[in-house]
């Protein structure tokens, strides 16, 4: 009979399939492209039939699962992809399942059933999915501020969640040093929305000159490769053969299908940036002004809570319910942030909100030390 550990597992394992294949089953709804949504839909069918194999043991243990429904993060998950489209949601699902492609390895029940390779197998379909997704404001748009933040992968919601973060932490503690220094409500007010407006148009400049001096770098790499295209095409053409061959073709069929590509120097050209040079020529990484402009949103976006309550309170009330506006909008935050790693919500979101008060009451002290010095 198994332990009341080894049943808390099975319920575990059993709540996560019934989220991914809720999740897929939405994405192959919204999946325009008919052959994207069947992979969706295969998936689905898979995780459905992981849940069933966990129902069983549930049963055979005597410990019957009632029906369960999607959890509050793959709600959330549903609700942006419906929004905003599945692409955006497909990278957090990609690291999702890569966080628990070995989730199975080491649980005796699985053993020698073919689901340790099907989770694998899904990570590796995932991957190649979101390697290839199509790119709008969503995906370019954060192109650099991801960078800058390690997302990896072109998570364009991680990189909002996390530049609301700076704004909110930035003018949180911009704010909180200027109301320990015990300057006038009119100073803390107009220090606050100054802040607000001054990162939100740094971020915003920082991202287009980002955005743009990567695109006129894959132009200039497009330009050459169409130069060496036009000048050595029998080196072009072999190295379209490496990259098929690459791609699991055998030697013969490399060398037919780089012959026919090279027939065309547009469709050579535009696959060899995209194998080669890892640049889709068609938005060489998006466009600036949507980068500036998302960075700027969610930056000011962020940043407002710290000083939404000196528009309305005064003296020691409005630091404090500065302090509770912000504190609720970072548990949000870090609530937010355990969609990417699967971590508990709670914890993720307390940690947030003791990092961002402990950021405050350091500016804050700071502020003091300084008013009285000044006094």
């Amino acid at each position: 009979m198994p332990s009341t550990t080894e049943i808390a597992r099975y319920r575990a394992n059993l709540r996560g399939e019934i989220d991914g294949a809720a999740l897929y089953r939405a994405m192959a709804d919204l999946e325009q492209q008919p052959q994207r949504a069947e992979i969706y839909r295969r998936l689905a069918a898979v995780e459905e039939s992981h849940a069933a194999f966990w129902q069983s043991h549930l049963a055979q243990a005597g410990a019957p699962s009632r029906e369960l429904r999607p959890g509050w993060r793959t709600k959330v998950l549903i609700q942006i992809a419906k929004r905003f489209g599945p692409d955006l949601v497909l990278p957090t699902l990609r690291t999702l399942e890569q966080l628990d492609r070995d989730h199975y390895d080491s649980q005796p029940e699985s053993e020698g059933t073919a689901m340790p390779a099907q989770e694998r197998s899904h990570a590796r379909v995932l991957s190649r999915m979101s390697g290839a997704v199509r790119t709008a404001w969503n995906g370019a748009a954060y192109a650099s501020l991801e960078g800058r933040h390690g997302a990896g992968g072109g998570n364009a919601l991680r990189a909002a969640v996390l530049g609301a973060n700076d704004g909110l932490v930035s003018n949180l503690s911009l704010v909180m040093g200027v109301a320990g220094a015990a300057f006038s409500q009119h100073t803390v007010l107009v220090t606050g929305l100054a802040g607000l407006i001054a990162g939100a148009c740094s971020m915003a400049m920082g991202e287009w000159l980002s955005v743009q001096s990567s695109r006129e770098l894959y132009q200039k790499q497009i330009a050459t490769e169409a130069d060496e295209l036009a000048q050595v095409p029998d080196e072009e053409q072999e190295e379209l053969v490496l990259i098929y061959q690459s791609k699991g073709m055998d030697r013969a069929t490399a060398e037919q299908t780089a012959e026919r590509m090279m027939a065309n120097k547009d469709a050579a050209l535009d696959t060899l940036a995209r194998e080669e040079l890892g640049v889709n020529p068609q938005d060489l990484g998006g466009s600036a002004w949507a980068a500036a402009v998302s960075s700027l949103v969610v930056f000011a976006v962020g940043a407002v809570f710290p000083v939404v309550p000196f528009l309305f309170l005064h003296g020691g009330s409005a630091v404090i319910a500065s302090l509770a506006f912000s504190a609720a909008a970072l548990f949000a935050i870090g609530a937010l942030t355990s969609l990417f790693t699967g971590r508990s919500a709670l914890l993720t979101g307390l940690r947030q909100v003791a990092i961002g008060l402990a950021a405050a009451a350091i500016t804050y002290g700071l502020g003091r030390l300084l008013g009285v010095s000044l006094s």
